[in-house]
């Protein structure tokens, strides 16, 4: 079954208790962070907070995920050996750029876990499209790690990103993964979150990391198609059911009738 992703929440490992609050929000996928949220002296108490927390009760989510810390980092073995045994449904890893690093982190947890993977470095931007063939359930586009990689300086516009964020979504069109749009930071800009989310759909991306709740509602409302864009996508397909039509005064072919399918799968609708 495809992973939901429109919008994918991040909680810090260190602040387990706000797993309780996402009740309230409801996004598709819950993430509890051990990677970045947590000071490294922090790592194991958060690590054992996140597991308790979890085995106390499950939040108010589609999913539940814990994010590992990457591979090659003290914590990581012990980080996925509490999450094969966490009331979880699987793990993201982070800085994925090995294709026999996702093999062993399935082989680490149940059958079935899902494993969600981070594009976020140079090398796993350049390597996409092998690393999305492994067949991860989805996968996220991290920006901020990759300026970062890079030493370049991030601005509002995000032309710095663009190229990778093009690149990332066409390997994982070509690899049928679900994918993720980068985070917006400006946690309280809904509206510039707004506008960075529409710019990701438009590039065809599935949904948005979010990184408050006031982010989430925003998340679905962009990746979640409206009555209008509906509407429009059944005219499409009724107009050009004999090969070419017209609707509102535009041609449509093949291409928009392609359009318009992709448009009722998204909201489910057959």
């Amino acid at each position: 079954m495809t992973l939901a992703v429109r919008s994918v929440l991040f909680v810090p490992g260190g602040a387990p208790e706000l797993l309780a609050k996402v009740v309230r929000s409801r996004p598709d996928v819950v993430v509890a962070d051990l990677e970045d949220a947590v000071a490294p002296a922090d790592k194991a108490q958060a690590r054992d907070a996140v597991i308790t927390a979890l085995a106390a009760d499950r939040p108010g989510a589609g999913t539940v995920l814990i994010r590992v810390n990457p591979p090659g980092t003290p914590w990581h073995d012990e980080d996925l050996a509490a999450a094969a045994g966490a009331a979880a449904d699987g793990v993201v890893l982070p800085k994925y750029e090995d294709p026999g690093r996702l093999r062993a982190v399935r082989d680490a947890l149940p059958s079935g876990a899902r494993v969600v993977v981070g594009l976020e470095s140079a090398l796993g931007v350049a390597d996409a499209r092998a690393l999305l063939d492994e067949g991860p359930d989805a996968a996220y586009f991290g920006a901020e790690d990759l300026v970062a990689d890079l030493g370049g300086r991030r601005t509002a516009g995000g032309d710095e990103v663009l190229h990778a964020r093009s690149a990332v979504r066409l390997a994982a069109h070509l690899a049928r993964v679900p994918v993720v749009d980068q985070a917006v930071v400006a946690v309280r800009d809904t509206e510039g979150f707004r506008t960075d989310a529409a710019r990701g759909r438009d590039l065809g991306y599935h949904g948005k990391i979010c990184l408050h709740p006031l982010q989430v509602q925003a998340a679905h409302e962009v990746f979640t198609p409206s009555a209008e864009e509906l509407a429009r996508a059944r005219r499409v397909l009724d107009a050009a059911g004999g090969g070419v039509g017209v609707v509102d005064g535009r041609m449509v072919d093949a291409v928009h009738i392609a359009m318009a399918r992709g448009v009722l799968a998204r909201a489910g609708d057959t």
